[in-house]
């Protein structure tokens, strides 16, 4: 395997196994060199956010990389202010004016239950709207695939009351700490590849011994081997970093593999440190 093989969506299209991440990476210069030491490292696939606000550092590390426009896998999330059809098709304008892209790969609703809407519109009209809206970018020629973030089993099951398109992907906060075992089996039950932004556990869950103890035996970093743990799983890490040499290390992933034993223990490790991106559920 590299960093340029895919996995197979539920629509036929391909995604690259690995992405690049920028949430927390400063918009500029930062994240437009991050983007450029990604590509030059090998990774195809870059993923950001309206929320993010580095959307447009993004697409010019893109446009300055010297890889091609369809040699890149790019994906991007309608935020939370999003709640009509009408406002969601201007996001996605929005978001490709400022990637400076014709289309994004991937387009996913960021969160499935923001607090503003709760006594209003409630969350199943809102992404009902919102999903007509990228179901008409996928239309138009503008999104490839559609997919969601952060929703749990009852968020989907609302969304596909009304949805035409099945979401590809559902990109959840999934590291060694925090396995959302639920959450992962019904993505998987309904062929919907699961994502893990922060793979890392926000850096936290690298000073655990366990992973530390498999990573000195593969003479990998506790990185790579909570990456490679995702990957084995069949999951699709988009590990984050600003810092080149790390941006290199994180895409070396292909030239070990886990033992069952090592996976095994892994799998013990729920828990170890803080549990979840959203601790007071706000969102949900």
């Amino acid at each position: 395997m590299a960093l340029t093989d895919t996995y197979t969506l539920n629509n036929g299209e391909k995604i690259p196994v690995v992405g690049f991440g920028t949430w927390q990476t400063p918009d500029g210069d930062v994240a437009e060199k991050s983007v450029i030491e990604a590509l030059k490292a090998g990774y195809r696939h870059i993923d950001t956010a309206a929320v993010y606000k580095n959307e447009a550092s993004v697409g010019r590390g893109i446009a300055n990389s010297g890889v091609a426009r369809e040699d890149i896998y790019v994906t991007t999330k309608i935020w939370n202010n999003n709640t009509t059809y009408d406002e969601t098709i201007a996001a996605i304008d929005e978001s490709l004016a400022k990637l400076g892209l014709d289309y994004v790969d991937l387009f996913l609703i960021h969160w499935p239950n923001p607090v503003a809407i709760r006594e209003t519109i409630g969350f199943e009209k809102r992404n009902a709207e919102v999903w007509r809206a990228l179901e008409a970018g996928v239309a138009a020629g503008k999104i490839k695939s559609i997919g969601v973030s952060n929703f749990r089993p009852h968020h989907i099951d609302a969304l596909l009351k009304t949805a035409k398109i099945a979401p590809v992907v559902n990109q959840l906060y999934v590291n060694p700490s925090d396995q959302q075992e639920e959450v992962v089996a019904y993505n998987k039950a309904h062929n919907i590849l699961t994502q893990a932004y922060s793979p890392l556990g926000t850096g936290e869950v690298l000073s655990v011994p366990a992973l530390i103890e498999i990573a000195e035996k593969h003479g990998k970093t506790p990185a790579q081997i909570a990456l490679k743990w995702s990957l084995q799983k069949g999951y699709l890490p988009l590990p984050k970093s600003v810092t080149p040499t790390r941006i290199t290390e994180n895409g070396q992933l292909f030239d070990f593999e886990l033992s069952v034993g090592d996976i095994a223990t892994i799998d013990t490790l729920h828990g170890a440190t803080r549990m979840t991106s959203d601790p007071d559920q706000t969102n949900f």
